[in-house]
């Protein structure tokens, strides 16, 4: 079963934490210094919060999905679109490891969809002008080439 995927950078953690515990009814699943999630049922959603550097808004928009033949199946229907991906396999980001694809929607969005294979304990790498789980460069309507990480390329 899939599961819309929501990630929004914020400038004040404790005081997002504090909101979305409120409008969700729960705290956190996962709760770092830089980054909060809530794993919700209903509605379906992951939902992830993090404050590394990033302008406030929304960060990035994605599908989850429970097993990697649901992954090839939503790559292939990508590829058969003719909407371009960047596949990253075994990406360390978001304190998870995981295997994925990004595509960008027509206004510049980036879709993170993503199978998870298990947690990690750092949240991934950065750089000055990008956070951990966004493609390294902005994805075009160009072909893309396929990268093995997820914070550096």
């Amino acid at each position: 079963m899939k599961r819309f995927h929501v990630h929004v950078a914020v400038q004040d953690l404790a005081a997002s934490i504090r909101f979305y515990s409120s409008i969700f009814g729960a705290p956190p699943s996962v709760q770092k210094s830089d980054y909060a999630k809530w794993m919700l049922e209903d509605p379906r959603v992951n939902f992830a919060i993090s404050q590394r550097g990033a302008a406030a808004g929304v960060n990035h928009l994605g599908i989850q999905v429970d097993s990697a033949e649901e992954l090839t199946m939503l790559r292939e229907q990508a590829a058969a679109a003719e909407i371009d991906a960047r596949d990253e396999t075994g990406a360390n980001c978001c304190y998870a490891s995981s295997d994925k694809y990004w595509v960008q929607d027509p206004q510049g969005v980036a879709w993170e969809t993503f199978h998870t294979l298990g947690s990690i304990p750092v949240y991934g790498q950065s750089t000055a002008d990008r956070s951990c789980c966004m493609p390294e460069t902005p994805l075009s309507r160009a072909p893309l080439s396929k990268s093995n990480t997820c914070c550096t390329g």
